[in-house]
């Protein structure tokens, strides 16, 4: 907002009993309401810009883990064949395939650990929304001053 000086006040110093504002209390009650509405519509388009973002980290992420999973199992399952027809030739086909298993297993429990990593990287905190209220509120409580 800009200091708006009224047409009937002119200009120079002002002595210590006029109004600092000319502006009647309903026009700054209004400006403030209109300050007060646009920093609101300010603050949610920040806010979803800032969780579009985040939110396409975490689906980045997601779609990663779904598309290794997608692939790795037609891997896993010929390679899984292929490891027990290779133990089957030194022992019982049963401990070969159990062997494989517990293999596969190990594997699958790092591939979670690491997409859960990945999904814990992302911020839905939105650090830049909460600086941005901080300086709102700031800025309100000196409006009030």
């Amino acid at each position: 907002m800009t200091d708006q000086v009224s047409p009937t006040v002119p200009p120079g110093p002002r002595s210590e009993t006029e109004p600092r504002d000319p502006r009647s209390l309903g026009e700054i009650v209004s400006d403030v309401t209109t300050d007060l509405s646009t920093l609101m519509r300010q603050e949610m388009e920040l806010a979803k810009t800032e969780l579009k973002q985040e939110m396409g980290k975490a689906g980045k992420g997601a779609g990663l883990l779904g598309g290794a999973g997608a692939a790795g199992y037609l891997f896993l399952f010929f390679l899984s064949l292929t490891g027990v027809y290779l133990l089957d030739e030194w022992m019982h086909q049963a401990l070969a395939a159990l062997i494989v298993t517990v293999l596969w297993g190990a594997v699958a429990a790092v591939m979670a650990l690491t997409g859960k990593k990945a999904l814990q990287e992302s911020n839905p905190q939105l650090p830049r929304t909460q600086q941005t209220l901080k300086e709102d509120a700031a800025w309100a409580r000196a409006q009030k001053s």
